[in-house]
């Protein structure tokens, strides 16, 4: 079962936004949306750009490349609702100032 990493601290993403944490191998980007964070794999699945570049409105980041928008709840591509399209999400918790993400160690 995968541990919880401390990745950053409660305040360091303002509302509304994203950054980029390497975790395990991984790229993530975390969020803070709604008073809330939530981490997703952090490459576009289309093209690779970094989602925590990209503008975030609604629950959604919009790629920064090609304006493909992710949910970053759960990783859903939003763009089309038919297709099974998502980025990876991972857990988040906050203890104390502690944002921490549980993320699968990179199979080698």
């Amino acid at each position: 079962m995968p541990e919880f990493v401390s990745i950053a601290q409660v305040g360091d993403i303002p509302e509304g936004e994203g950054r980029s944490y390497p975790v395990n191998g991984k790229v993530i980007g975390l969020f803070f949306v709604d008073g809330e964070y939530h981490a997703i794999n952090d490459f576009c699945p289309h093209m690779g750009a970094s989602l925590a570049s990209g503008h975030v409105e609604d629950g959604a980041v919009m790629c920064p490349w090609h304006a493909w928008r992710f949910c970053v709840k759960d990783g859903s591509w939003l763009d089309n609702p038919k297709s099974d399209l998502k980025t990876d999400c991972y857990p988040v918790k906050v203890e104390g100032d502690e944002i921490l993400v549980s993320v699968p160690k990179k199979e080698e």
